[in-house]
């Protein structure tokens, strides 16, 4: 979160490159998900300022720091307070990017009885069926299969469609050299998917290596984990709701003790814009009443059609959505497609008047 157009914020601490001379707060949230994409809510989530000097070290001086003094500690952190809130029944698959490719964060998940899908950062020693390096071993798998996949625009590229073929393996893992007193080897299944013949303007071809916990037996398993994965970007959305659609980085407060608290009940509004938005594309036809309390609906009925008089049943959740996001300056033209969150956010604010005056004229 970037305050460095806010100096006179206390307990600010640099962020980015050392070059950028940056100031801010680090955010690490966990954000729950259905396997269709449909945030449920943060489950997790961290924030805090780094020292302004931090003390400068080794590349080996850094691997031998326990990982409980690394800021890497927030993925074992927020992987044990989401397994407490998610029900034992349900299965939890905890998704991250390469950053997350832990070996403690496989080790903790497979204490905890919980799955876990990532991508894979580190070439790591595979023991088992075959040795090698992980990179190496994969790309020795046969292909099973070719997919389609979505590549997201990204500086300056549109988004496109690659070609990218499938390969699996379960992989056994060594554990690295300064763990192996405490942690063994670790089964695991591998899914490669690469893009082996790109456009010619294409300088950065799709490549994931993926590792999870949840066993890969066939090109049908592989694909569903693929998908999975691709609903990691929900968390980048996210973020960007809270940013671009609330204006966290807008706030004007005096200290970090005052802005935790505000970053916190933006977080929640942040997830609620985010599952509405989603929502009314999920699940159109579903009474507007899972999103908004009875007078809310009332004085946004009767604000957008004019009347005092509302209808006994409840419009939908696409409708009141569309509604919404009309109050936040949304045209609705033929060609506008589904409201976005900034929309969303700017006409939420105006039904909070609004709804507060229905209750003033409406107390009953």
């Amino acid at each position: 979160m970037n305050y460095t157009h806010h100096p006179a914020t206390k307990g600010l601490g640099p962020i980015g490159t050392a070059q950028q001379k940056l100031s801010g707060l680090v955010m690490h949230t966990a954000l729950l998900m259905s396997e269709q994409g449909l945030p449920l809510g943060l489950t997790s989530q961290a924030i805090w300022a780094r020292p302004p000097k931090r003390p400068r070290r080794s590349a080996e001086a850094r691997r031998k720091l326990p990982l409980e003094a690394k800021e890497s500690a927030k993925w074992l952190q927020a992987l044990q307070q989401t397994r407490a809130v998610v029900p034992p029944e349900a299965q939890l698959i905890t998704i991250g990017d390469s950053e997350s490719d832990l070996f403690a964060l496989f080790d903790l998940a497979r204490a905890l009885g919980t799955e876990l899908l990532v991508r894979a950062a580190q070439n790591r020693s595979v023991c088992e069926p075959e040795v090698g390096r992980l990179w190496e071993v994969m790309g020795r798998q046969a292909v099973c299969g070719q997919l389609q996949v979505v590549v997201s625009a990204r500086k300056g590229k549109p988004k496109r469609q690659a070609l990218v073929t499938v390969r699996f393996a379960p992989v056994s893992l060594k554990a690295p050299q300064h763990l192996r007193k405490t942690m063994g080897d670790m089964p695991l299944y591998a899914v490669l998917v690469q893009e082996e013949a790109p456009p010619r303007d294409v300088s950065s071809p799709l490549c994931w290596l993926l590792l999870t916990t949840v066993p890969v037996d066939s090109f049908a398993d592989a694909v569903e984990r693929i998908r999975w994965y691709g609903l990691r970007w929900q968390i980048e959305v996210y973020h960007k709701v809270l940013k671009s659609g609330c204006g966290v980085e807008k706030a004007q407060l005096a200290s970090v003790e005052r802005l935790l608290p505000y970053l916190a009940l933006l977080s929640i509004i942040a997830w609620r814009l985010f599952w509405m938005t989603l929502l009314a594309r999920h699940a159109p036809e579903a009474p507007c009443t899972l999103v908004l309390a009875a007078h809310e609906w009332r004085a946004l009925y009767a604000f957008h059609h004019k009347t005092h008089q509302v209808p006994a049943r409840p419009p939908t959740v696409g409708q009141v959505v569309l509604w919404i996001a009309r109050l936040g300056g949304f045209l609705a033209r033929k060609n506008d497609g589904p409201p976005g969150v900034t929309v969303l956010w700017r006409g939420w604010q105006r039904l909070s008047d609004i709804a507060s005056a229905w209750l003033t004229f409406h107390p009953s």
